[in-house]
């Protein structure tokens, strides 16, 4: 038979320990989220490089045009395989166009030692710093260099665009991020196209405003 003392020191122990734990997990789940979130970042980055290389493979191959879907990327083996967008649970890009006056906006770039090897996985850059390798992006000779806007469409409307011509992705998410990308510090800002140029951002035009 238990004694009434002995009961109440069990109780007084396992309400201690339910407080040790509490306060342990009120500690641990924000730094737990924290880290998951940059290993996110880390992601994205990864995968929006990967659709980079692939639209300037097929560029490489198709002088002076773009692809008109990530389909046609993956049928013509330019991209492994649709990689979904990491920030949201839908998993869906937005895409990045050259804008119909592309024309006046840029023209092809002068031959530059841009890095051209294949996307890797690179840590996003601390606060205050620039990513390592942000020159896999500088335009080389052909390239759509110097624009000045870029227009972003949602992946489910682009069959609503004529004639797309698609450079990159970006993330739809407007969340603020950890780590600064080319001095923009959320990821609807994380722009991955093929022909950036680091530091110099484009005015983003959404579908369906007009270009200015």
């Amino acid at each position: 038979m238990v004694r009434p003392s002995e009961a109440g020191y069990t109780l007084l122990i396992l309400m201690v320990f339910i407080s040790v734990m509490t306060v342990a997990l009120a500690i641990a789940l924000p730094v737990l989220e924290t880290q998951g979130w940059r290993e996110k970042e880390e992601e994205l980055l990864f995968r929006g490089r990967q659709y980079v290389e692939a639209v300037r493979l097929y560029a490489d191959k198709n002088p002076g045009q773009y692809p008109k879907s990530i389909e046609e990327l993956v049928k013509g083996r330019y991209l492994r395989k649709a990689f979904p967008e990491p920030m949201t649970r839908e998993g869906k890009w937005n895409l990045i166009l050259l804008p119909a006056q592309a024309g006046e906006l840029g023209a092809p770039g002068p031959k530059a030692p841009a890095a051209r090897g294949k996307a890797s996985r690179s840590r996003p850059a601390k606060k205050g710093e620039e990513p390592e390798d942000a020159g896999d992006f500088a335009a080389a000779e052909g390239e759509p260099s110097s624009l000045t806007q870029v227009m972003v469409v949602p992946e489910k409307l682009l069959s609503s665009v004529d004639n797309p011509r698609i450079i990159g992705v970006v993330s739809p998410s407007g969340r603020k991020s950890f780590f600064i990308y080319d001095k923009n510090e959320s990821y609807d800002t994380w722009l991955f196209f093929f022909g950036r140029t680091p530091g110099q951002n484009p005015e983003i035009i959404r579908f369906g405003a007009p270009l200015k």
